[in-house]
């Protein structure tokens, strides 16, 4: 179990090197393949290299009344007086609600001696175009953490478009 200096230590060297060109589909699921690259703190030159997919579900709309339901599970009486509100702002709230599916059983892991610039620099190369691709430079014993920032980073890149392209289509 990661300790809380170690999420943070994360969460602040968790580079993404080459983010996805699209973003989140609005209306189907969308897959990210991934690179993350991460040094090995016990020898030099070396680092590890973690593949895999995230599955990113499509983003739904919550309705006032449904996210109080969803938000009320195990809070108390202040939890209940802001779900009110929720409620009685009718119309005027709308909630996006994103989610993501990391299945390890796509995951593979390498290790490579070469320093990690060189070996980063070799997997934009192999990435080439692909608009699906990420490429992330993170830490090697909080990488889940490394991942949970990506996947939140294509969240604040395709909010955004996923509204627009509702409103477009009169949903919200």
């Amino acid at each position: 179990m990661i300790q809380e200096h170690d999420f943070h230590y994360a969460m602040e060297n968790t580079r993404v090197v080459v983010s996805p060109q699209g973003g989140i589909e609005t209306f189907g699921t969308t897959r990210f393949q991934f690179s993350l690259v991460s040094e090995l703190l016990d020898e030099v030159d070396t680092v590890r290299v973690r593949s895999g997919k995230i599955e990113a579900e499509r983003p739904r709309i919550l309705s006032p009344h449904h996210f109080s339901r969803l938000m009320l599970d195990g809070f108390g009486e202040e939890a209940r007086d802001y779900a009110d509100w929720i409620e009685s702002q009718g119309a005027d709230i709308k909630i996006l609600r994103y989610g993501f599916q990391f299945r390890k059983t796509d995951l593979s892991e390498r290790v490579v001696r070469e320093p990690m610039d060189e070996t980063i620099e070799r997997l934009r190369n192999q990435i080439g175009d692909d608009p699906l691709a990420a490429l992330i430079a993170g830490v090697d014993d909080a990488w889940e953490v490394c991942l949970l920032k990506f996947s939140m980073e294509m969240i604040r890149k395709s909010a955004g478009g996923n509204v627009d392209e509702w409103k477009r289509r009169g949903l919200i």
